[in-house]
């Protein structure tokens, strides 16, 4: 790449810490820990990367000389973990160095999220002598560290430098350059954030639950505790004449209490004609859901102490997307759209922020890799992609979503659901709870006239035992009867998808085949813009996919296990993860949606800062007077058509506005 630096760091703080420190100073989340009064760095070991010589130790009273003494704007770092050493580089030293790399980072992508990547785990992986020891001796000191402890931990620390050095050494061979920008990226969002807080907002939406909450529980004449226990909840509804819910639990068997927010049965109650069982349950539900309001608390805090670090990890999951950083205790991967908290969140004064999210991005890549060339062309079309995929699966030709509403819920959630082979146990129990986020759904017998499930097609769904067996699972909401019109229409809809979307299931088959000739078998084979070998996928970028020790299912007595149908299955990995065509189809389609998502967001970087991401969206910080030349670049650089997809249509929504929830 064009190195945006000429030299390169490698370095590691040490800082005050204690596990029996009753102040609870280090037992804090990352950002409220560096940023707090008390926090102090010992020092940092430091070298430039190549350099034979060992790492120098930098004594805490002079590391803002030692900070100063050096260009940052050409000087890239090396750090295990860097998102810790470069935050206290930029907060207390005002330092913020050109390029970062994040050997922690490195390790999940090209080990696995599962591996273990710690110092240590890396060391031993790579064959390196071990981590060292000498932490424990600076354990609970807080003010002053004695001579005798500093040597130790100059020692300690000079050790995990060179260990991180040898460790990126090795990492860095062959590692894409836009994967290594990603994560320069990922690290700048938390150590220089640009987001800002509203913390009268935020005081006046935790003031108004608080009020809501309490009046609630005024009126229904009950505690907190009351709603939160389970047996004490359940007596209540039993002295209110309510059958209590009741599920069989899935890892013992044994019936319990169905009364968590997605249990169907609690739902149910929730929205029950009765007036009193409908506002306990919700009730319940504010009691419960503590995380709203804690969260909300905690930005509060956050506001009080400076900008938004946005913490995320690169690669935190197996398919390449980012999931919310460990210990940060503000999940932003999962902010409700339209919640105060979004709103809560602003770009800076003089500033807008652009978000663009990607269209139906996974199902265009699917029809792409499956070569369906009808939904490619439904796609490039435009308009109400689930109306008319709707339109072409029920044969309703002018489908919309106010004449047919059910119809096109049903094709979307298929579209989106039933292209990695979901099969109708599932879909039928994701409906009833709401799939993917929608309203809860359970059709019915107007619903199934229309779908052309008649007496014959109940007759011969029930005729089957496996059936029967998977239907006394799915939670209920009613009677068996409506359980099983409803359920015959879920395995209507996976029949008609699968009839429909005849290339996706062809492309699942193909997927099996490729796990056992190449996943299990060990050839190596080529399609379009993936790579099939031992235990791994290639991506289009070089990531890959892995599937650790994949290795057919056994029981404690080594026989192996298969299914209804006789096959052996396959897990890999030390949880025993469970692979099979459609999860095969799921991760590739994922895997190759996240590069052409991140493709575009590194081509926006260039231009405008990405200062935060939730999914298929990026949020772009752009000064006021340029935000409307800046949302149609935007656009462009995200549906930007990738040489590794030649063909494919892609589209995206975005939108500006200062505060991030009233963006688009």
């Amino acid at each position: 790449m064009t190195r945006p630096f000429k030299d390169v760091i490698v370095l590691d703080f040490e800082t005050a810490w204690g596990r029996a420190v009753k102040l609870g100073f280090s037992c804090q989340t990352n950002e409220a820990y560096v940023r707090d009064s008390r926090f102090k760095a010992w020092g940092v070991c430091w070298k430039y990367y190549g350099d034979t010589a060992p790492a120098t130790w930098v004594r805490g009273d002079d590391l803002q000389a030692w900070a100063d003494s050096i260009d940052w704007s050409t000087t890239a770092v090396v750090a295990q973990n860097a998102q810790f050493d470069v935050c206290i580089l930029a907060w207390h030293y005002n330092a913020y160095p050109a390029f970062i790399f994040d050997t922690l980072s490195m390790g999940r992508a090209r080990r696995g999220v599962e591996a273990g990547n710690s110092l240590k785990k890396l060391a031993e992986a790579f064959g390196l002598p071990p981590k060292g020891d000498g932490l424990s001796p600076s354990e609970n000191i807080l003010d002053e560290l004695p001579a005798d402890v500093e040597a130790i931990l100059a020692d300690y620390c000079q050790h995990d430098v060179f260990l991180c050095e040898e460790i990126f050494k090795r990492l860095r061979e062959g590692y894409p350059t836009s994967e290594l920008r990603l994560i320069d990226m990922t690290l700048k969002m938390y150590t220089n954030p640009q987001l800002v807080l509203d913390p009268d907002m935020l005081t006046n939406a935790i003031y108004e639950e608080k009020e809501q909450r309490e009046a609630l529980l005024a009126r229904l004449n009950v505690d907190d505790a009351t709603l939160a226990s389970n047996p004490k909840f359940a007596a209540l509804l039993d002295a209110l004449g309510c059958d209590v819910p009741y599920k069989k639990s899935k890892t013992t068997g044994k019936k319990t209490l169905a009364l968590a927010k997605n249990d169907a049965l609690f739902q149910a109650l929730l929205n029950s004609e009765r007036e009193d069982i409908a506002l306990l349950c919700n009730a319940r539900l504010r009691v419960k859901s503590t995380t709203e309001r804690t969260r909300a608390q905690r930005f509060l805090e956050i506001s009080q102490r400076g900008a938004l670090p946005v913490p995320l990890s690169y690669y935190g999951a197996s398919t390449g997307r980012w999931t919310a950083a460990k210990g940060s205790a503000i999940n932003m991967q999962n902010l409700k759209r339209g919640s105060f908290l979004r709103k809560a969140i602003m770009a800076p004064e003089g500033h807008q922020l652009v978000v663009g999210d990607l269209s139906q991005i996974e199902p265009r890549v699917l029809a792409w890799l499956a070569d369906y060339t009808d939904m490619l062309n439904i796609f490039k079309t435009g308009g109400d992609v689930y109306a008319t995929f709707g339109a072409q699966m029920f044969n309703i030709p002018g489908l919309t979503k106010d004449s047919h509403p059910i119809h096109r819920q049903s094709a979307k959630s298929a579209l989106l659901g039933a292209g990695y082979g979901l099969g109708w146990a599932s879909f039928a129990a994701q409906l009833l709870t709401g799939f993917l986020g929608a309203p809860p759904v359970r059709y019915d017998k107007a619903f199934a006239k229309q779908l052309g499930v008649d007496r014959a097609y109940l007759q011969r769904f029930l005729e089957w035992e496996e059936n029967l067996v998977k239907l006394e699972e799915i939670p209920r909401t009613c009677n068996f009867q409506e359980l099983v019109i409803h359920a015959a229409c879920s395995k209507k809809i996976i029949d008609i998808y699968r009839e429909t979307a005849h290339p996706v299931v062809s492309f699942w088959n193909m997927c099996g085949e490729l796990m056992q000739r190449c996943l299990i078998g060990g050839d190596e084979f080529s399609y379009k813009c993936l790579t099939f070998r031992k235990g791994e996928i290639e991506l289009p970028n070089g990531m890959k996919l892995l599937y650790p020790d994949l290795r057919p299912l056994a029981d404690e007595a080594g026989k192996l296990i298969k299914d209804t149908q006789g096959r052996l299955q396959w897990v890999y990995g030390t949880d025993e993860t469970r692979l099979y065509p459609g999860k095969i189809t799921n991760n590739i389609t994922q895997g190759v949606a996240r590069i052409v998502m991140t493709d575009g967001m590194l081509r926006v970087n260039k231009k405008y800062p990405v200062v935060g991401t939730v999914h298929d969206e990026q949020i772009v910080l752009v000064p006021d007077a340029e935000v409307e030349d800046a949302q149609t670049w935007v656009w462009a650089q995200m549906t930007m058509e990738p040489k590794y997809l030649p063909g494919i249509p892609l589209n995206a929504d975005v939108g500006s506005a200062r505060r991030y929830g009233e963006a688009k």
